[in-house]
């Protein structure tokens, strides 16, 4: 799974993670016409079985034809939990004609261990190589129930009420003027900001446009400058800050300069030689060197002190990969760099991940454009940009 809108959340956004530095924003108002819900916590909107759930969300959006066999066809064939799983007891699913899809619905006995079940799936999935699960949840809990909506269109009515998105990827982003409230489990966040693949979910006007793409000025695309990259003050600082990120950092990291050197066939980094030739001042390396067998997950951190002459140099390495045949090798890597630092890796999840925490990737390709709804900003050396967006790995 994804993304395009989340990919492009800038660095003003907040961690969902980070919960008990965020700010609470209060209540969603229901719709006009709906009866007002209560002051409750986020999701605490009024449920507890399955036909308690149907008649909260018809108060929002169409809930129909509810239907309790597991044997349903409208039910998810996966990644939804079955009667057993994460404590819930009851499984149902009905019909959403104004949003034109489907809704199914979990009834959870406890609902933090169901929102610690579906906290461990996600990190599985994430320690399994799909780096991005969970960012695009479609997972919005009320109270005493759980709603799996089929299509944006319900999901963004059943937000107008007290229910809320539960995000458990620590990549998720939330812009300003969305509500952050704290879950029942620690890592995980609720909020009213559903994000979507295609941009049909809730609009996000601090996400960067390609202003190549027509129509005039866009909202969120910064005229000058950078909407903003990470910095870090050290080596050691960037180590923790991409921690969460599948470069292997946390188990496998040295700045031995033998170590930094080694390379293989398989993860060849873009600085070669001297680091200080490239503007750099200071380097790691992520990964099992071979040791005797062949090395594995292999990056590199940097921390640059003349970030033109590192994009400079960059480019004429990506140009000399280009002149063999118009692509750049699978193994070579690709630099993502922030304000004041750089990661040189190949592991297109691990840059998936790397792109939410807003590095973004030095593109120097002849005639490249990136789609509207990803970032694209002007690099420090001309010809080359600033994106998250990878036409060799397109979102899925």
């Amino acid at each position: 799974m994804r993304i395009k809108r989340i990919l492009a959340t800038t660095a003003a956004l907040t961690c969902l993670a980070a919960l008990p530095g965020c700010k609470g924003g209060g209540q969603a108002a229901p719709p006009p016409g709906a009866p007002a819900s209560s002051a409750a916590p986020a999701g605490a909107a009024a449920g507890g079985s399955l036909v308690e759930a149907q008649q909260y969300m018809r108060q929002f959006t169409g809930c129909e034809d509810l239907g309790t066999k597991p044997d349903d066809p409208r039910l998810p064939s996966g990644d939804f939990p079955k009667v057993g799983q994460w404590s819930v007891t009851e499984v149902g699913v009905c019909r959403d004609g104004r949003g034109e899809g489907d809704i199914a619905i979990a009834v959870p006995k406890d609902m933090k261990a169901f929102q610690a079940g579906y906290q461990q799936y996600v990190m599985d999935k994430i320690a399994g190589g799909d780096g991005a699960y969970g960012l695009f949840s479609n997972v919005l809990v009320g109270k005493g129930f759980v709603a799996f909506p089929t299509k944006s269109k319900s999901a963004m009515a059943l937000l107008r009420s007290n229910i809320r998105v539960l995000v458990c990827n620590p990549g998720g982003r939330v812009p300003e003027g969305y509500k952050r409230e704290k879950p029942l489990v620690e890592g995980c966040g609720l909020t009213d900001f559903f994000a979507t693949e295609d941009g049909s979910g809730s609009p996000n006007f601090e996400t960067p446009q390609d202003p190549a793409g027509g129509g005039g000025e866009k909202p969120g695309q910064p005229k000058t400058g950078s909407l903003g990259l990470p910095r870090a003050g050290s080596i050691a600082e960037l180590r923790t800050l991409v921690n969460n990120s599948p470069l292997a950092c946390k188990e496998h990291f040295s700045t031995d300069p033998e170590a930094v050197a080694i390379e293989s066939i398989d993860f060849q980094p873009v600085i070669k030689g001297s680091a200080l030739d490239w503007g750099v001042t200071g380097r790691a390396l992520c990964g099992q060197p071979a040791d005797g067998q062949r090395a594995r997950n292999l990056s590199w951190l940097d921390t640059v002190g003349d970030m033109r002459k590192l994009q400079t140099k960059a480019k004429a390495a990506q140009q000399a990969d280009l002149k063999d045949d118009g692509e750049l090798r699978a193994t070579a890597s690709r630099l993502l760099v922030g304000e004041n630092v750089a990661v040189e890796t190949n592991n297109a999840s691990a840059r998936f991940v790397l792109y939410q925490m807003q590095f973004l990737y030095l593109n120097c390709v002849p005639g490249f454009s990136a789609p509207s709804g990803y970032r694209l900003e002007k690099a420090q050396v001309e010809g080359c940009v600033l994106t998250n967006y990878e036409p060799e790995h397109p979102v899925r």
